[in-house]
């Protein structure tokens, strides 16, 4: 089968994947036509996502978020205003991805939660198949458990599915465990789609933590809390577009620019993770049997969500600001779950190829 792959650019969670799931179809004698991503202009395509991709690869520019001045919450009034000034940018968009999916004349399009993706579909017929996937899907799902208050924000993230899996045939739920379909909602729980670069490690344990902050604002509180622990290796992934590689603040703290190979590594040997609440990297740390503090971005409703649903599948522990001490204390009561998700994740080829080609 012929697809096209449609990938929000926002963090690195969809890109890798659509990795993945780029991995599994290649591997199994299916095409991948075209991959057009979501761009954003304080965020360019990881160089890794390019290197692991091996088909042409468009960037349209695609309705994101936006944040504070800190570089640290999402202003949801903003976010609003700056996307809708830029109609005209996203209709331009919707007419260049008609022109790249007619002439690749795929067998379906998967759409990885990208907003211009799902706008392509609710402004027209097409003859085309929208399988939509995400692990937002889940909050659709009847059994989902959602955090307490904040109606208004669970209302727009079920409004910003709505619109990323519109008129979709499939919306494939990733998951951090097990749960029911409900084909009525046209919801199908599928495993996390993690990288073979990922499953091919095997977990072990030097003293270093490891920490991934989406929004290079958080640096601050990385340093703050870095000093009371200045003994302990600690190596931070961010995303500023002007930093180095590498920058070396202290002996044992070290801030990287986003390298796959490097933040696997680091990954595979942690003595825990702190992170935005993010899906993909708490779905790896899982895999690789780490501790997790998971610190949601403020105003972002999705990852508290995620930040909840991970602590339920035993992921580790969440907290409002980064603090070393709170995974410190958690560490001796840290419950594996590493083997029990393995078997989860080891059924994700096979259902992916099911549902997306009846293999």
């Amino acid at each position: 089968m012929k697809f096209i792959f449609i990938v929000q650019g926002e963090g690195r969670g969809h890109l890798t994947q659509a990795i993945a799931l780029f991995q599994i179809l290649h591997k199994n004698g299916h095409q991948i036509a075209h991959v057009i991503v979501g761009k954003s202009k304080k965020r360019p395509l990881p160089q890794f996502f390019e290197d692991n991709i091996k088909a042409p690869v468009t960037q349209i520019e695609s309705p994101n978020f936006v944040k504070d001045r800190q570089s640290k919450s999402v202003n949801i009034f903003k976010t609003l205003l700056v996307n809708f000034s830029k109609v005209k940018t996203f209709l331009r968009g919707v007419k260049e991805m008609d022109k790249l999916i007619k002439k690749e004349s795929p067998d379906a399009v998967i759409n990885f939660y990208d907003f211009l993706g799902g706008l392509y579909f609710l402004l027209g017929k097409r003859d085309v198949k929208h399988i939509a996937l995400a692990h937002q899907f889940l909050l659709n799902h009847s059994a989902f458990e959602f955090p307490k208050g904040r109606i208004y924000d669970r209302f727009s993230l079920l409004a910003g599915n709505k619109l990323a899996g519109c008129k979709a045939q499939k919306l494939l739920c990733l998951s951090f465990q097990p749960m029911q379909n409900e084909p009525d909602k046209k919801l199908f729980i599928v495993p996390p789609l993690l990288r073979e670069a990922v499953r091919q490690k095997e977990g072990s344990q030097s003293n270093h933590f490891l920490v991934y902050i989406v929004n290079h604002g958080y640096a601050e509180q990385v340093e703050t809390f870095h000093s009371k622990y200045p003994e302990i290796p600690m190596h931070c992934f961010w995303d500023k577009k002007e930093a180095p590689e590498e920058l070396k603040v202290h002996k044992n703290l070290t801030f990287h620019t986003l390298d796959e190979v490097k933040f696997i590594d680091f990954m595979a040997s942690c003595r825990g993770y702190l992170t935005t609440a993010g899906f993909e990297s708490v779905c790896e740390a899982m895999y690789l049997g780490k501790p997790v503090l998971m610190i949601p971005v403020r105003g972002h409703y999705e990852q508290s969500c995620n930040a909840l649903d991970a602590q339920k599948a035993g992921a580790g522990i969440s907290s409002r600001t980064f603090d070393l001490d709170l995974l410190l204390n958690y560490l001796p009561d840290h419950k594996a779950v590493k083997a029990s998700f393995r078997e989860w994740a080891a059924k994700t080829e096979q259902m992916f190829l099911l549902l997306l080609t009846g293999e």
